[in-house]
């Protein structure tokens, strides 16, 4: 079935471009093993990220995909096999550098911030990967995020929501420690206690926790910690991201880094990401 019209969530031929060569790479380098995920082996790479795309924005089933995009099974192997593959985080990292460039900055951060943020689950999500947040009285999932200055992504880890944020702080540093060897400064709040301050002490990384006035009553902005809560606002864009959906987390990782290309990509393009504000 031919489409009518693109969705807001297609890629534009600007973004495709940014994106095209990493899935061109992989395919090619698939070709050579002897390997090839398709029935029929040809799909069209840009139709299967804009169905991809489609989900991560909307939060429909991958069953539910609209008829004019691939079988779901299709576009769900090939996001399961960039997903083992890295493609997503490699992608990631390839559009991060850019837009630091664009803004001025060095390629590669030299300080992060960390955070945490509790979310229910859907019911196909097995109860032994779940877990309650006490102190949020949320029971799912946790999403741990580590990002730079600009609120780009640098490490993710999705857990149970009752795994700490002092643990989940200890597997962001070392995450980011060896993907991001110049990173050398991190803030976080208060949740990140001795163990996480002492692991990047170990790691070369400075942890600063910054802490809210205790006198302030009503809002304010806290320094630094605003950058990353940023983060989880722009993720919040994306509907799929609304609950944890994903049957296993290291999926659940993937939808995060997927809705951080498409921001990204739109960033580096000077598109906007349409949401209720703009109906």
């Amino acid at each position: 079935m031919e489409r009518q019209r693109p969705y807001p969530s297609d890629l534009s031929d600007a973004r495709w471009q940014l994106l095209e060569p990493t899935f061109t790479a992989w395919r090619a380098e698939r070709r050579g093993k002897g390997l090839d995920i398709g029935r029929p082996p040809e799909h069209d790479l840009r139709r299967i990220m804009d169905a991809i795309l489609y989900v991560d924005r909307t939060g429909i089933p991958w069953r539910y995909l609209p008829h004019d995009f691939p079988p779901w099974e299709t576009v769900y192997g090939y996001f399961a096999a960039w997903q083992k593959e890295g493609i997503f985080d490699q992608l990631n990292g390839l559009l991060r550098r850019l837009v630091r460039e664009a803004e001025g900055r060095d390629a590669e951060p030299s300080a992060c911030i960390l955070d945490a943020q509790s979310i229910k689950t859907s019911a196909n999500v097995p109860t032994a990967g779940q877990g309650i947040d006490a102190g949020k009285k949320i029971a799912g999932r946790k999403r741990h995020i580590g990002v730079d200055t600009l609120g780009l992504l640098l490490a993710v880890w999705v857990t149970a929501a009752s795994i700490s944020d002092n643990a989940g702080g200890i597997r962001l540093l070392s995450r980011i420690a060896a993907a991001n060897p110049r990173v050398t400064k991190a803030w976080t709040d208060t949740g990140y206690r001795t163990k996480a301050i002492d692991h990047g002490a170990h790691l070369g990384i400075d942890v600063e926790v910054v802490q809210r006035d205790p006198g302030t009553k009503e809002f304010k902005v806290i320094p630094r910690r605003w950058v990353v809560e940023r983060t989880f606002g722009w993720l919040m864009h994306h509907r799929r991201l609304a609950r944890d959906y994903e049957t296993h987390p290291h999926r659940s990782e993937a939808i995060i880094h997927i809705a951080m290309i498409d921001l990204i990509s739109r960033r580096l393009t000077r598109e906007s990401t349409l949401n209720w504000r703009d109906t």
